[in-house]
């Protein structure tokens, strides 16, 4: 739909309320000025229904809200019954106006769904057929003006078919045109941020790199005073994981850059995962779970940033099942189709309706300090085609914790394998 359902309402309605005006200018022109014979009473009967309706829904829609395509639909209906029953009380078929059932089926062609479409279409060719059903006998004989009714109402059929199909097929290409429009200034946004990210953090690896150099360079000279000092030995090796992390910094920007990626074995990556969770986690249970998944013979496709980005969900979990009191997460290994599964669960609050809505769309503020890192994970998965769903683990109606599932397309001819 070109508009939302709530602005597509309100335009609707509006438009009633002027058209309510000029019905009630042109019944009172055409019966006091140019004096045509007009069922007065019916048709201000008719226009005073319109207009409580139409406040109904104003008053209806300002209170809850959108209306929905249904909602639509109605009001869409209601305009080709009122038109129909104007157009039967000042000249049925023979009134100049009757294009006019023609406005609901473009209406409808650029709100509603086909479906919908369809039946305003027909409530439309029902009610000029009625108009000409109800005609009187005399008028279809006046100079043998049946056969010109009658291709009035051919001529009313093809036009509404034409403007069915025409316009909805229009409103479909435009729908459609801006719905890509509209993903591809969120991709850019999106690689925006990373860019920006990206320099900040080369230029914050740059600027650690001089501090963390003479920092060595101290402890060396305090450690030749004092070289049986546990605290200096503690610090080098501290150090020393800086710089070894500073360093597979550099390397992974490089191919991240130059794309170099290859594909493994899924025995392998667990493994490398199991080895980095074991060094930064000590302290956490990790509950390595297999559900009938053949790792030795299942392969994908990996790049540099892939790891990371699983360490980065790894590590939210491990905060939220500690936040929580709990010292333990699970990773659940699985097929699914053509796709290996890995469910990284945590046993902590769970993820609110807007973290579910947001997490992995933009960095998010947190007290948990999610957020960044899965937008940044989020990106990298998407460059390897890896799907990404976040959800809450529930267990007997309860959230349980929450978990993120990757959907990670298995490799069935591998070129190079890293066993």
């Amino acid at each position: 739909m070109l508009l939302s359902s709530k602005n597509n309402t309100h335009f609707i309605i509006n438009f009633r309320f002027l058209a309510i005006i000029a019905q009630l200018v042109i019944v009172f022109i055409a019966s006091n000025l140019w004096h045509y014979q007009l069922n007065e009473f019916a048709l201000y009967l008719v226009i005073a229904l319109e207009t409580i309706f139409t406040t109904l829904s104003f008053l209806y829609f300002r209170k809850y809200g959108e209306a929905g395509q249904f909602g639509l639909f109605v009001q869409i209906l209601s305009d080709v019954v009122v038109l129909t029953l104007l157009l039967n009380f000042s000249g049925g078929a023979t009134n100049a106006f009757v294009s006019l059932l023609l406005i609901p089926i473009a209406v409808s062609a650029v709100c509603l769904t086909i479906s919908l479409q369809f039946l305003v279409l027909l409530s439309a060719i029902v009610g000029y057929s009625i108009l000409l059903w109800l005609m009187p006998e005399h008028a279809m004989h006046h100079i043998d003006m049946k056969e010109h009714f009658i291709g009035m109402w051919l001529n009313f059929l093809v036009s509404a078919l034409v403007v069915f199909f025409v316009v909805a097929r229009m409103a479909l290409s435009i729908n459609k045109r801006e719905k890509a429009i509209a993903r591809a200034r969120e991709e850019q946004l999106k690689q925006e941020r990373l860019l920006t990210l990206g320099v900040a953090s080369a230029q914050v690896t740059h600027q650690l790199a001089t501090p963390i150099a003479t920092v060595q360079l101290l402890i060396d000279e305090l450690e030749e005073e004092q070289p049986n000092n546990v605290v200096i030995a503690d610090v080098q090796q501290q150090l020393q994981r800086c710089s070894s992390n500073l360093s597979l910094f550099r390397q992974l920007a490089r191919d991240v850059r130059e794309q170099r990626s290859s594909v493994v074995s899924g025995e392998y990556f667990l493994a490398d995962l199991q080895e980095h969770i074991n060094i930064n986690f000590p302290n956490m249970k990790v509950n390595w779970i297999n559900k009938e998944c053949e790792l030795t013979s299942l392969h994908l496709l990996k790049d540099p940033s892939l790891l990371p980005a699983v360490l980065n969900l790894v590590q939210n979990a491990i905060r939220a099942s500690k936040n929580n009191g709990n010292q333990s997460i699970d990773i659940i290994s699985q097929t699914n189709n053509n796709n290996w599964q890995l469910l990284i669960r945590d046993f902590g609050l769970g993820f609110s309706k807007q973290e579910l809505s947001e997490l992995g769309v933009k960095p998010v503020i947190s007290e948990q300090g999610m957020g960044m890192a899965v937008f940044l994970s989020h990106a990298s998965f998407e460059r390897l085609n890896i799907k990404l769903s976040l959800s809450n683990y529930i267990v007997d109606s309860h959230v349980a914790g929450g978990q993120a599932i990757l959907s990670i397309p298995i490799q069935t001819k591998p070129s190079k394998v890293e066993l």
